[in-house]
């Protein structure tokens, strides 16, 4: 296949998106098993809640970073070399954690857990958008939703033997399925996208680049800014809905059922933004997004009752899965494609830097006023300075009308 349009949005390509999607669904299960060890992990240290959270903090930190570095590793090396790597951190971070006296020491081993983990997500989507035009959307799409159904997934399958055998058992078989899966089936993405399809794809991006007027690197900034600032809205409900639960006296199983509900939503919402933006664009579906979003937070103000917050939390979930592969889409639409494992794996590192600023803003507001109201107003008030970015990118990207001749 020596031309653009053979490779792009091919059978080959469909084949490959499956592929990814399958190592995306194992990749990230670093996000969620600390999540399903950590009362196992508090009991036996003796720790209290906030320490015992410690790995998890460390693990999202690594996550970020891991989003640029692996990132720029894909653009020099190729996908599968990145993947490789990145399963042996992953693997090497479970087993340093069974081995690790104190939470400290087991929140470190997380950071390199974290770090290998973060190639599930934007590398993948970045590798992926090579391979599609037309139906790039659903696809960067379909390999964000990884995430959300590795979270729906894991946690099950893994709850009979955290009872049964402990939590570092747990954790060694998950290093032996992370190289067991990851290994092998990067050795079908060996394959490399075409110099004249690569052409094809940046000749369009270059388009693009100058109707909105900005560099790739002050639109890779802009867009790091309204990622920082929709996720920092984003956390308000995804990370306190629990607490949230409990301080209205509906306990923390309603709140997990509502996060629950949210996750779902979340990978409804990514495929159905997938097949808006081949139609409509990344920016505008971003756009989209960002709107619904807010006003799915206006939502939580007035209705705190727990049949209302079980519809609200569905309505949020499905406001916001789409609007995270957006940025990636704006991205490949934008930049140059050889620097796509670069440029959003610096977007969604600022994504995730937003989630955990979020997270910690709305405990200090919470704090501080004794309740959440405030912490959602100062999501929604977030959520408008990411709707007036992308809004501008987006009057800025429109077609001008040609200036009349001079008489």
């Amino acid at each position: 296949m020596s031309d653009s349009a053979d490779i792009h949005d091919s059978r080959y390509s469909w084949l490959r998106l499956g592929v990814t999607l399958a190592i995306a669904m194992v990749a990230n299960v670093g996000m969620w098993a600390i999540i399903v060890i950590m009362p196992a992990v508090e009991e036996e240290f003796g720790a209290g809640r906030a320490e015992a959270s410690l790995p998890y903090t460390l693990t999202m930190v690594g996550f970020g970073v891991g989003n640029l570095v692996i990132g720029r590793l894909l653009d020099r090396f190729g996908v599968t070399r990145a993947l490789i790597g990145a399963a042996g951190m992953i693997a090497v971070g479970f087993v340093l954690s069974t081995l690790m006296p104190s939470i400290p020491t087991l929140a470190a081993a997380h950071l390199l857990l974290g770090l290998g983990t973060a190639v599930g997500f934007g590398p993948l989507i970045a590798d992926i958008s090579h391979w599609f035009m037309r139906r790039r959307g659903i696809a960067v799409a379909l390999v964000a939703s990884g995430n959300y159904l590795s979270g729906a997934l894991w946690p099950t399958l893994l709850a009979g033997m955290l009872a049964g055998s402990g939590w570092r058992m747990v954790y060694l078989t998950l290093a032996v399925v992370a190289v067991a899966v990851i290994v092998p089936l990067s050795l079908l993405l060996r394959r490399r996208v075409p110099l004249e399809a690569q052409a094809h794809a940046e000749a369009a991006s270059a388009l693009r680049a100058r109707s909105a007027g900005l560099s790739p690197r002050m639109l890779q900034y802009l867009l790091g800014f309204a990622g920082i600032a929709c996720c920092v809205a984003m956390s308000m409900p995804q990370v306190h809905i629990v607490a949230y639960c409990v301080g209205l006296g509906y306990g923390p199983a309603v709140g997990a059922e509502m996060l629950s509900l949210m996750l779902l939503g979340g990978v409804a919402s990514r495929v159905v933004s997938g097949l808006v933006a081949d139609r409509l664009g990344g920016v505008l579906t971003l756009l989209v997004g960002s709107v619904l979003q807010c006003i799915a937070l206006m939502l939580y103000l007035p209705y705190d009752a727990m049949v209302p917050l079980y519809v609200v939390s569905t309505v949020f979930g499905l406001s916001q899965g789409g609007i995270v592969p957006s940025y990636a889409l704006v991205v490949r639409e934008y930049m140059p494609a050889r620097e796509a494992g670069a440029r959003v794996g610096f977007v969604m590192m600022m994504t995730i830097l937003g989630m955990a600023l979020g997270g910690w803003m709305s405990g200090w507001i919470y704090d501080l006023t004794g309740n959440y109201q405030m912490a959602f107003l100062n999501g929604i008030a977030w959520n408008l300075l990411n709707i007036v970015i992308i809004g501008t990118l987006l009057l800025r990207s429109r077609p001008r009308a040609p200036r009349a001749a001079m008489a």
